[in-house]
């Protein structure tokens, strides 16, 4: 029997529905409300800044990333902002300093023997498709036939994240792969549907797919379905596509979030010279 849904749930669900969050943003916040919840077991209604401080060194000490806390402290600060209308408390809710690594990025050999090493034909071109439209996971496993655009030579991403509309690069030799998937497998609605031809494929199924493959590749770089989104982003930057074009093929609302991978575009960073190559140094140091 279903448990019923709670007043106090309801009323946080209805208020993330009026501001069209994401079903994916709805799960993480209604979990993360319920965990402190749980905690301290008590409704979260009942609960005030100290209960919110505990929490938040449970959840360090428990070793969490501070990427991590940050996410369940702003499904809190929606939580008591929003839904409780208690700005006074939601104030007081810290964000600890989000920690800033560099995306892991393939070598283009690296990204061609991660593929190659995927034997199951739908998960190949799934993974294919990620690589050279710039997709997340979500958005290539609900594409569609009529999302590919051939007269056009593009990808129409239909409510990514944001809930946003795009195109996305179609290159030619994805199109000839899509059709000869197509042809071989002719999917009835999803292009990748899942064991059930009326969902489409699962997203932890992509996810062992390409683990298996970078173990298969032996592949020394921690991968995830992720590293392809971010590899295509950061290979077009060193082919020299401007990066305000690749930021809308990405989907980025900031630019600041496609100016990282400048980062990690070693072919730009091996054209810089550094300065010490205009002074006239001895190659050892002096007696």
């Amino acid at each position: 029997m279903t448990k019923p849904i709670s007043p106090l749930r309801q009323r946080m669900i209805d208020d993330m529905t009026m501001r069209n969050l994401s079903p994916s943003t709805h799960e993480t916040y209604i979990r993360a409300v319920a965990q402190f919840s749980a905690f301290h077991r008590r409704s979260p209604d009942k609960l005030g800044v100290e209960h919110l401080r505990e929490y938040h060194l449970h959840l360090v000490s428990r070793g969490l990333t501070a990427n991590s806390i940050c996410v369940k402290m702003g499904a809190l600060r929606f939580f008591y902002g929003t839904t409780l209308r208690r700005p006074d408390i939601a104030g007081r809710i810290p964000m600890p300093r989000r920690t800033d690594h560099l995306p892991t990025v393939l070598a283009r050999e690296e990204v061609e023997h991660l593929l190659n090493a995927v034997p199951d034909l739908k998960q190949r071109t799934a993974l294919i498709t990620i690589y050279s439209a710039g997709l997340r996971i979500s958005e290539a496993i609900a594409l569609t036939a009529r999302d590919i655009d051939s007269a056009r030579m593009v990808i129409c991403v239909r409510q990514g994240k944001g809930r946003k509309d795009r195109y996305t690069v179609l290159s030619d030799q994805l199109l000839g792969i899509l059709r000869d998937y197509w042809h071989r497998t002719r999917p009835s609605h999803w292009l990748f549907p899942g064991l059930k031809p009326s969902r489409p494929m699962a997203k932890r199924t992509l996810q062992l797919a390409c683990r298996r493959a970078a173990e298969a590749a032996a592949l020394s770089k921690s991968v995830t379905v992720h590293t392809l989104r971010h590899s295509f982003a950061t290979h077009l930057l060193e082919q020299g596509v401007d990066i305000r074009v690749i930021q809308d093929l990405l989907g980025h609302r900031h630019i600041k979030s496609t100016v990282g991978y400048a980062r990690v575009a070693i072919n730009l960073i091996r054209q810089v010279r550094s300065p010490l190559e205009f002074l006239n140094m001895a190659r050892t140091a002096p007696d």
